[in-house]
C-alpha cells in the first residue's frame, strides 16, 4: 500500500466520526472517541506495510512533493500514538467538554470534538513527508486551524474562549512571520523545494561567493520566528501559560506533544537544508541564543506557578530549550561514528517527553474532573486518598525532573551530550541552572500530594481507559530510564 494512503485514511476516518456524529443518535458520544482511537490504531498498524510498499516504484507525481524516509515513519508513527491517547483522554474528559457547550446536560454538542484530533494528526503526517517549504505550510496550518477549534471548544467557558482568542492573534502573526519568510528564501533561491535548496547553497559555498546571502539569511530568520510559535519556543513563548490553562486538558495535552513535534520535525527539515553551508553558518549562533532565552523563561518562569497547568505550559517552554539545545549542537550523522547526533536526540527526547506528559496529563484530567480544580493545591493528600496515583504522577514528575533511572533523565543527559561535544558551554551552563531549578518546581507538586492533608477532598476513583494508560505510561517512563533501546531502534540508531 502507498504510504501516501495513511493521510488519506486518516482524513475519511475524521469524515466518517463527523457524519456518524451527526446521523446516528446515541446519549454518550464516547463510543466516537473509541472508534477513532480504533481506526487510528489501524492506521498505525498499516504504517510499516507502508513501509515496504513505498521502497519500490515511485512514479506517480505525489512523490514530487511527498517524501517517506525514516524521519516520516518515526513521526507519522508518533503522530497517530499522541492522537489515539489524546482522544482516549477525551473520552473519560466529556463530562467536562459537555459542562461548557451549549446543552450542559447532554453531550448532544461534543460528537465532533472527536474528529478534529484526527484531522490535525492528518496534517502532521503530511508535514512529516513534505519535500518543500509549500507543502509543509500548508500541512502546519491544518494543524494550527484545527488547534484554533480545539483550544476555544469549552465556548461557555471564559478561559476557554480568552485562550482561543490570544492563540488565534499570535498564531496569526507567526504564520505571518513564516509566509513572508517563505517569500524571502524564494526570492533568493527561486525554489522552495529542499533538495534543491541545499544543492544551490553548496554550490554557493563551493564558489566562495563574496559576502553573505542577505536576503536569505532575512527570510530564513522569519521562517526560524514562524517555527518558535510552533514549537513553544523564545521570543514567540509568551501564549503558551495562558492558553495551556484555557484549554481543555485533552487538547493541552495535544498541544504540548502533538504540536511540539510537528513544529520540530519541520525545522529539522529545514536546518538540514540550510545549515553547514557558508552563507548561512550564522544561524547556528541564532539559534543558540534562542536556546539559552527559552531556557531561563521557562525554567524560571515556573518556579512561581500555583496552577499545575501553568506550570506544566513553563515546563512545556522548557523542555523545548533543552530540545533545541540539542538543535544547536548541531552535527550530521557521519560526524558522530556509533554516537547519536542531533536529529536521533531530539527524536529520543520526544518520545520521552510524550509517555511522561500524557501520563500527567491523564492524571491532571482526573483531578479536574473529580476535584473540581486544577491548582496544585488540588492535589493535596492525594498520596492518602490514592497511593497509587500519586505515586504514578511522582515517578512521571522525576522523569520531567531528570531523575537518574527515568526516561527524562536519558532525554536530558543526551541533549548535553551532544551539546558538549560541540562546546556549547554557555547554553549548558544555563541549562543546567534550568534542571536545577525544575526539581524545586514539580518537586512543589509531590510534596502536595505526600506531605499537604486532604482537608475533605474527595478521593479520585480513575476510569479503566485512564487507569490503564497511566499504568502503560509510568511503566514506560520507568522501562526507558533503564532500557532506552527500543527508543534507539525507532529512531534508526
Amino acid at each position: 500500500m502507498p504510504a501516501y494512503y495513511l493521510e488519506a485514511l486518516t482524513i475519511t476516518l475524521g469524515i466518517i466520526l463527523l457524519v456518524a456524529e451527526a446521523f446516528v443518535p446515541t446519549k454518550s458520544k464516547a463510543w466516537l472517541g473509541l472508534a477513532g482511537s480504533a481506526g487510528l490504531l489501524i492506521v498505525l498498524g498499516l504504517l510499516p506495510i507502508s513501509a515496504a510498499a513505498s521502497s519500490g516504484n515511485q512514479d506517480w507525481p505525489i512523490w514530487n512533493f511527498y517524501q517517506f524516509d525514516s524521519m516520516a515513519v518515526f513521526f507519522k508513527g508518533f503522530a497517530l500514538i499522541t492522537t489515539i491517547l489524546v482522544l482516549l483522554m477525551s473520552v473519560d474528559y466529556r463530562a467536562i467538554l459537555s459542562r461548557f457547550t451549549e446543552e450542559p446536560q447532554s453531550e448532544n454538542n461534543t460528537g465532533e470534538y472527536y474528529s478534529l484530533p484526527i484531522f490535525a494528526c492528518a496534517g502532521m503526517m503530511w508535514l512529516a513527508s513534505a519535500k518543500d517549504l509549500a507543502g509543509a505550510f500548508v500541512a502546519l496550518e491544518l494543524v494550527t486551524i484545527t488547534f484554533y477549534i480545539l483550544v476555544a471548544y469549552m465556548r461557555r467557558n471564559l478561559g476557554s474562549l480568552e485562550a482561543g482568542v490570544k492563540y488565534l492573534i499570535l498564531g496569526a502573526l507567526s504564520t505571518g512571520f513564516l509566509v513572508y519568510g517563505i517569500a524571502w528564501i524564494y526570492g533568493a533561491l527561486g525554489t522552495l523545494n529542499f533538495e534543491q535548496m541545499s544543492d544551490l547553497l553548496r554550490q554557493q559555498a563551493e564558489m566562495q561567493a563574496s559576502g553573505p546571502n542577505t536576503p536569505l539569511l532575512f527570510g530564513v530568520a522569519l521562517v526560524l520566528i514562524g517555527l518558535t510559535f510552533k514549537i513553544g519556543a523564545a521570543p514567540m513563548q509568551l501564549w503558551i501559560p495562558d492558553v495551556y490553562q484555557g484549554a481543555p486538558s485533552p487538547t493541552t495535552a495535544f498541544l504540548s506533544v502533538g504540536s511540539k513535534a510537528a513544529g520540530f520535525v519541520l525545522l529539522m527539515r529545514f536546518l538540514d537544508t540550510i545549515l553547514l553551508h557558508a552563507p548561512t553558518m550564522p544561524i547556528l549562533g541564532v539559534l543558540m541564543i534562542l536556546t539559552i532565552a527559552t531556557l531561563i523563561y521557562g525554567n524560571l518562569g515556573a518556579i512561581a506557578q500555583s496552577n499545575f497547568k501553568r506550570l506544566l505550559g513553563y515546563s512545556s517552554i522548557a523542555h523545548a530549550g533543552f530540545l533545541l539545545l540539542a538543535l544547536s549542537a548541531y552535527n550530521w550523522p557521519a560526524d558522530v561514528d556509533s554516537r547519536l547526533n542531533s536529529h536521533e536526540v531530539v527524536s529520543f527526547y520526544l518520545v520521552t517527553y510524550l509517555v511522561m506528559t500524557l501520563g500527567a496529563f491523564f492524571i491532571l484530567a482526573q483531578v479536574r474532573i473529580q476535584r473540581g480544580g486544577e491548582e496544585i493545591s488540588d492535589f493535596d493528600g492525594l498520596g492518602k486518598t490514592n497511593p497509587r496515583l500519586a505515586m504514578a504522577m511522582t515517578v512521571l514528575l522525576a522523569s520531567m525532573a531528570g531523575v537518574p533511572l527515568t526516561a527524562g533523565f536519558v532525554g536530558k543527559f543526551l541533549a548535553f551530550s551532544v551539546a558538549v561535544d560541540a562546546g556549547l558551554w554557555a547554553a549548558i551552563s544555563v541549562a543546567l541552572i534550568g534542571a536545577a531549578a525544575g526539581f524545586y518546581y514539580y518537586f512543589k507538586v509531590i510534596r502536595a500530594m505526600w506531605w499537604n492533608e486532604a482537608e475533605g477532598a474527595p478521593a479520585i476513583k480513575v476510569p479503566f481507559i485512564s487507569s490503564i494508560c497511566i499504568s502503560l505510561l509510568t511503566g514506560a517512563t520507568l522501562l526507558f530510564g533503564f532500557w532506552p533501546q527500543p527508543i534507539l531502534w525507532l529512531v534508526g540508531h
